[in-house]
């Protein structure tokens, strides 16, 4: 099932399409107020009737997710949970819901700092305790800030680029290993009829940050400095542009990256994608459906996979914490056969806990397992301290980049200047 269909509401995958980074959801808005969700009545975390809890969800793109989570929220006996589907601009709802006291108990989103800072959110440590070990590292370190842990990771959502083995086959290329090989690649490919790769409408700008990567570079280092600025990572952003300008890039697609419908019309050899199209090409490619990484950006650098996903979390402001809690660990903990349902029968997903991972038939072969292995090998989460104002600066500087064939020193600079004043007012 395609993941994202045009003006049909806002995606996981719409939030990726500028920075490859999920932290604009975290944005604060001035307004408040709306239509909370929740069912009538209320009621502390007090003994008596059961309480009243309002979980939020973006409205997403694979058929069958609504009556999912509906069925989840039904199946819980212990609180009234009220599920809140939400269509458009979910980030901006939530943003809204998160000042007042009218928004969710338990919703869905990715973490940033400012969540932290601005007590939007609980930490989940107790609840996590004793399953900790068994979530990837990245997966914990996406969202903990100082130490706590403030969300529980629903689902995983690799973003790499899928080929058609038989194209690159006829023409005597191999899988790209290099930024320089698949911009190669990319020109031999393309016909009168097909463009060698699409990485979006936007010309690739979701692939950001797995350059970035590509270079040994990130976006903030450990002790939080801007990690894009030296001349590696210039270069990288440099071949984005090369690839760009090479006539190889389809542009103007009917639906975008986030979709598989360029790939399996035939309109592009190779498609950046998330691992969420892979029942969808498969349904149309068959066996004829590869996949590499983020190609390294020379024999000094690394692959990349982007490891993004959706990640729930309890909101301060509840009046009934604990018992948000206490349904959040029912949901994404105890309940293996729902988080193992979540990931693999809409789209497919990597279930966050390695145990489920390790037993979920559906990813144990082919591409989906090739998939897995090379997000395990080369995945890289998103940074909480990198801010939506960080993100929209970075965005602006690859438009400038790719797209116009600006200088990447001169805009480099310019993006590191407003990420520095973010991280002076963040850290001091």
């Amino acid at each position: 099932m395609p993941a994202h269909v045009p003006n049909a509401g806002l995606t996981r995958r719409d939030l990726l399409k500028r920075t490859g980074s999920l932290a604009a959801l975290a944005a604060l808005t001035a307004a408040c107020g709306g239509n909370t969700g929740r069912p009538s009545g209320g009621g502390g975390d007090g003994g008596g009737a059961k309480v009243n809890l309002s979980q939020w969800y973006h409205q997403y793109g694979e058929a069958g997710t609504k009556e999912a989570a509906l069925k989840y929220a039904k199946a819980y006996t212990d609180s009234n949970v009220a599920v809140q589907w939400t269509p458009g601009d979910y980030g901006s709802k939530l943003s809204a819901g998160l000042l007042s006291n009218k928004g969710p108990d338990v919703f869905e989103s990715q973490l940033n700092i400012g969540m932290v800072k601005g007590n939007q959110v609980v930490a989940l440590d107790d609840i996590i305790a004793d399953v900790k070990d068994d979530f990837q590292p990245g997966d914990l370190a996406t969202n903990t800030v100082d130490g706590k842990i403030y969300g529980i990771r629903m689902i995983v959502d690799p973003q790499v680029i899928y080929y058609k083995k038989s194209l690159l086959d006829k023409a005597g290329i191999k899988p790209p290993e290099t930024i320089d090989d698949l911009i190669a690649a990319a020109k031999e490919l393309t016909t009168d009829k097909m463009k060698g790769i699409f990485v979006g409408n936007d010309g690739g700008l979701a692939m950001g940050g797995p350059a970035l990567w590509s270079s040994g570079g990130e976006y903030l280092t450990d002790d939080n400095k801007p990690g894009f600025t030296n001349d590696r990572a210039a270069q990288a952003f440099g071949k984005l542009h090369e690839l760009y300008a090479s006539k190889s890039v389809l542009l103007g697609a009917p639906t975008d990256w986030t979709d598989p419908g360029a790939i399996n019309q035939g309109l592009c050899a190779m498609q950046w994608i998330g691992m969420w199209a892979v029942p969808g090409m498969q349904k149309v490619l068959g066996d004829d459906l590869g996949v590499i990484p983020f190609p390294k950006l020379d024999a000094q650098g690394e692959q990349a996979v982007y490891s993004g996903g959706w990640t729930q979390f309890v909101s301060s402001k509840s009046p009934n914490v604990d018992a948000a809690k206490k349904f959040v660990k029912w949901l994404w903990i105890d309940q293996e056969e729902f988080q193992e349902d979540w990931s693999l029968n809409y789209g497919f997903h990597i279930p966050p806990r390695k145990s489920l991972a390790a037993k979920a038939a559906k990813l144990q072969s082919g591409v989906a397992a090739e998939t897995v292995k090379l997000t395990a090998d080369f995945g890289h989460t998103d940074n909480p301290a990198w801010t939506p104002k960080m993100g929209t600066a970075f965005g602006d500087m690859l438009t400038n980049i790719i797209r116009k064939g600006a200088d990447p020193a001169a805009e480099i600079s310019k993006a590191e200047k407003t990420v520095n004043t973010e991280l002076q007012r963040l850290f001091g």
